[in-house]
């Protein structure tokens, strides 16, 4: 008989991260930890970690205290710490991407600003946004960690760290996300929980890749994919009217952005570029991260309406 017993697949975000073990402890803790709990192991959810960033990063980063939250609106927190040097292009498709990708994200400060105070953006209300600039060089960082990691994924770079053998990134990521969805361990329902680049991860495998076991429910959080330089290295499987992943996801997706948030883009609203049947299915919500630092997925996972998107995912 399969089991009932409710499972969370987590996937990080750019840059790179403590070890696998401490990265989804910290998670869980965070919730567990929220004004509203969310104890997963106490309330019989399983969960695993679909974990990448030792396939671009040497060595993981050893500062904890960071991704608990404790320093979250400092330089040391910021999710690009430790942030390589940019990707370089192998041909002039590549060249172009990351041109213009390069040119929407140095764009991102005051348009995300004027947008965030737009009352025409279809989203929950947000209160009066604070502007906390992030230093240049800490924007750099961010900009050059998201590139690289992108770039390697979309384009399937072969790369490895110093030292390192190199792999196909995109075809070893996919293997890994195949691997954990699919596991004999895994039973329903079955929610995907990604960030970031992880957003784009969980999608293109969803989307995109034969042999991927469905699941029930799909939550992204800070995600890119509105951007339109990714949703074109997307195709021919995602379009518009039909981007919905249905086939691979049997309920909801929800989609959580902070308008403030660096990595979402000049469009965080998602509901629109993946419909289906051209109809708007997926449920975008706006939060206030709050501090200089909005894309920490510790802060989007406090968010209450991210618990009671999981809660209800799960059956909770």
């Amino acid at each position: 008989m399969e089991s009932t017993m409710p499972h969370v697949t987590f996937i990080h975000g750019i840059a790179n991260k403590p070890p696998a073990d401490d990265l989804l402890r910290i998670w869980r803790r965070t919730l567990a930890d929220a004004t509203d709990p969310l104890p997963l192991g106490d309330l019989g959810v399983t969960t695993s970690l679909v974990y990448w960033a030792d396939l671009m990063y040497g060595k993981p980063d050893e500062d904890l205290s960071a991704h608990e939250g404790v320093l979250e609106n400092t330089p040391a927190a910021v999710d690009a710490s430790g942030g390589d040097t940019p990707p370089q292009p192998h041909n002039a498709e590549e060249a172009a991407f990351l041109e213009r990708l390069r040119a929407e994200m140095t764009a991102l400060s005051d348009a995300q600003i004027e947008a965030a105070n737009t009352p025409a953006v279809p989203a929950q209300p947000q209160g009066a946004l604070e502007r906390v600039p992030l230093p240049w060089f800490l924007k750099k960082r961010i900009m050059n960690a998201f590139l690289r990691d992108v770039h390697h994924y979309l384009f399937d770079v072969e790369y490895a760290p110093a030292g390192g053998t190199p792999v196909h990134i995109q075809q070893s990521i996919r293997k890994r996300f195949i691997d954990a969805v699919c596991h004999a361990d895994v039973s329903r329902p079955h929610v995907v929980v990604s960030h970031s680049m992880g957003t784009v991860i969980a999608y293109d495998c969803l989307k995109r890749v034969g042999g991927c076991a469905g699941v029930d429910g799909l939550i992204t959080i800070g995600s890119p994919l509105g951007l339109d330089e990714i949703q074109d290295r997307l195709q021919p499987e995602w379009t518009r009217a039909n981007g919905f992943p249905r086939a691979r996801v049997a309920k909801d997706w929800v989609n959580l952005f902070d308008r403030l948030d660096p990595v979402c883009g000049l469009d965080p609203l998602l509901a629109n570029d993946y419909r289906e049947n051209d109809a708007g299915v997926i449920k975008d919500h706006v939060v206030e991260n709050g501090g200089a630092w909005r894309h920490s997925a510790t802060k989007y996972l406090r968010q209450p309406v991210f618990r009671d998107s999981l809660r209800g995912m799960l059956g909770l």
